[in-house]
């Protein structure tokens, strides 16, 4: 599938018509995810599709290493695949802003640890680390059978490899709809009617797990809801397709509905937001710099702001799967 084929720096850049270099730079700024195989640097061609999507030029990308109107530029010591994948550079997959600010923390961290963000969903993240891909991935799957988050899932995804699982925060999920919810949506029973467009996310994601839990536990046919196949990826561009009026609902995170105009919040559940790493690094310089960050007032202060969050287990090793 066109999603699962990976490229090199050189591939990526022969692909956006610019320099390798620039290439570098781009994933060093974390504008174009990509994470390590051993000391060589992949790029997952769906992020590269992404990319261009977003319309950003690439003169304003080739003028980050070459002034343009410089007749001789000066030497410049090239950017390897070597320097790049130091031994410190952390891959973390999630998809939360939360990791954004963790990623800063241990930039700035005295152990001096670099990081990229892979943004893609639990199922894929957690795949990254059991393949060697990245290095701990923030989950966040229910099991409605067991009304538990996340533990199931790794130890079924991760077989054989011993993890920990370490608390980021507690979320809620519930629907977003039209200022006012002018159409009365409360229940997950609800998206069934006829009379509601619904905008999902992508298959392997917490909140599409969550929704379709949801579904198999009361009963509900997802043939019954219009706009099931119709996927999104993200909380961002779901409650964007509800505030065009483009669906009725859609489901994400309540910290996403308070950044999105013309949007309200149904809450529906709170869920459990973990990173999860692999036990064999619970020695490495950067594991214990994530647990002393997490476990920093400085942290907690800076995402009790933001809303949504609840701090209270943040840092705390919660299980050894």
């Amino acid at each position: 599938m066109k999603e699962d084929i990976s490229l090199t720096p050189e591939e990526v850049a022969n692909t956006l018509k610019i320099a390798k270099n620039t290439v570098y730079e781009l994933i060093k700024r974390g504008a174009l995810p990509a994470y390590r195989i051993g000391r060589k640097i992949r790029v997952d061609l769906r992020d590269v599709e992404d990319y261009k999507r977003q319309g950003k030029k690439m003169e304003q990308a080739m003028t980050m290493t070459t002034p343009a109107t410089t007749p001789t530029p000066p030497v410049q010591t090239p950017v390897t695949e070597e320097h790049f994948g130091a031994p410190q550079n952390v891959v973390i997959c999630g998809q939360d802003v939360l990791l954004d600010i963790l990623t800063r923390y241990l930039e700035r961290h005295p152990s001096g640890i670099s990081a990229l963000r892979h943004n893609v969903g639990s199922f894929k993240g957690l795949m990254a680390l059991y393949q060697g891909k990245a290095h701990m991935s923030a989950v966040h799957l229910w099991a409605g059978e067991r009304d538990l988050y996340n533990i199931p899932y790794v130890r079924r995804l991760l077989p054989g490899i011993p993890t920990l699982i370490v608390h980021l925060a507690q979320r809620m999920q519930g629907f977003y709809v039209a200022r006012g919810n002018p159409k009365g949506i409360q229940s997950w029973e609800d998206l069934t009617r006829p009379d509601l467009r619904f905008i999902n996310r992508e298959k392997g994601c917490g909140t599409r797990v969550l929704l379709d839990e949801q579904i198999r536990r009361l009963g509900l046919d997802s043939r019954q809801i219009n706009g099931y196949e119709e996927e999104e990826f993200s909380h961002f561009a779901v409650a964007s397709t509800v505030a065009r009026g483009e669906a009725d609902v859609g489901l994400g995170n309540e910290k996403t509905s308070m950044q999105v105009r013309e949007i309200d919040f149904v809450p529906l559940q709170k869920e459990r937001y973990e990173l999860v790493m692999k036990k064999e690094d619970i020695n490495k310089p950067y594991f214990q710099a994530v647990l002393e960050i997490l476990q920093s007032p400085e942290f907690k202060k800076e995402l009790q702001g933001l809303g949504d969050y609840d701090l209270t287990d943040t840092g705390k090793i919660v299980a050894d799967v």
